[in-house]
């Protein structure tokens, strides 16, 4: 993709890697070369502690880099070169190199502002508060800003079980940077998160710093709030985007859907000194009253934030324990038995 004709993005690497110039024996060398004048192998080995091959390798690197020159006589002479010299023979082509990537740069935030104009013109022509952001990259993009001006407050809900290691590791960077700014963040993860070894990790580091934990059995979804003024939902599409939304009733609707589920929520612990035993009863008790609403496996599985394979092993000792061939059956024998009693919490069918 061009951008002015002379760049192509693609070619910008993201760093320079400077080689390592000179090894220690090679410094050795330079140093004892520039207070002798003649060149004395022997002599050079003996004092430098060096065997004959290793100080070989060094005057050879140092030739090579142009730092040193072994004179033609009886003996040899030596004659070592102004380090300043030789690196500048080095360092101009780095510095070529990033004077012309640093001009790359420049056109492209200069195509990038006159973009700006026309998404902006664009952007009133739509429904008001809400922006699609289609790329998971860019969608980071956007979360990283968002929490980096966010002044005083993040509401986040993560459903699932399981977290990737690395992005707990980027969001605990990033959670720490807004922490330390007094930032109050509250975050609701599945029950199931407690499982999780590397979430356990992460909510004990954040909680250290002031981040607050809860986990309920059912969310309502992926959610961030910033300052209860902006709100990341996601794409509906699959694609890993996401929707941003800025219209203040709707921000105001999400943040109390939220509330009502904090309020709800136990504090985050770990799922091994709760007691694995009751913690298994409990979503069997949700599971069954999510069959007896007629909900399919895999929205089971979305509900609790565990995988398919997990829910339908629920679901069959279930249905063992009550002695049950079919789901209809199931359902006869869950109500004959108290099992659908209502703790409070209606099941939403899907």
């Amino acid at each position: 993709m061009q951008f002015g004709g002379t760049h192509d993005v693609h070619d910008l690497p993201p760093r320079f890697d400077l080689p390592t110039w000179l090894a220690d024996d090679e410094v050795a060398l330079y140093g004892w070369a520039a207070v002798h004048e003649q060149f004395d192998m022997r002599a050079a080995a003996r004092d430098l502690g060096m065997d004959p091959e290793r100080l070989d390798g060094s005057l050879a690197a140092l030739t090579e880099r142009g730092l040193l020159h072994v004179l033609p006589g009886d003996p040899p002479r030596l004659q070592v070169v102004d380090p300043d010299l030789a690196a500048e023979v080095v360092i101009t082509p780095f510095e070529e190199t990033i004077k012309r990537h640093q001009a790359g740069l420049r056109v492209l935030r200069d195509h990038v502002a006159g973009l700006r104009q026309h998404y902006v013109e664009g952007m009133r022509g739509r429904t008001p508060g809400a922006e699609l952001i289609p790329r998971l990259d860019e969608v980071r993009v956007a979360l990283n800003r968002a929490s980096a001006r966010c002044r005083s407050e993040i509401m986040t809900s993560q459903p699932g079980g399981n977290r990737d290691p690395e992005a707990l590791k980027d969001a605990l960077t990033r959670d720490t940077e807004a922490l330390a700014r007094g930032v109050r963040m509250r975050t609701l993860y599945h029950h199931t998160a407690r499982f999780n070894a590397p979430s356990q990790s992460y909510v004990a580091q954040a909680s250290a710093l002031g981040a607050e934990y809860r986990t309920a059995h059912e969310l309502f979804g992926r959610l961030i709030v910033f300052d209860r003024e902006v709100a990341f939902i996601p794409d509906t599409s699959g694609a890993w985007g996401a929707v941003v939304i800025r219209e203040p009733n709707i921000v105001h609707f999400l943040c109390e859907v939220f509330e009502q589920v904090w309020t709800l929520a136990q504090p985050f612990s770990n799922a091994a000194a709760d007691g694995l035993e009751m913690i298994s009863r409990e979503i069997d008790g949700k599971i069954v009253k999510m069959l007896a609403a007629g909900l399919k496996d895999e929205t089971i599985a979305r509900r609790l934030g565990i995988s398919l394979r997990t829910a339908r092993r629920h679901i069959a000792d279930i249905m063992q324990s009550l002695g049950a061939g079919s789901r209809f059956q199931a359902g006869v024998l869950m109500a004959s038995s108290g099992l659908l009693a209502d703790d409070g919490g209606p099941v939403l069918t899907d």
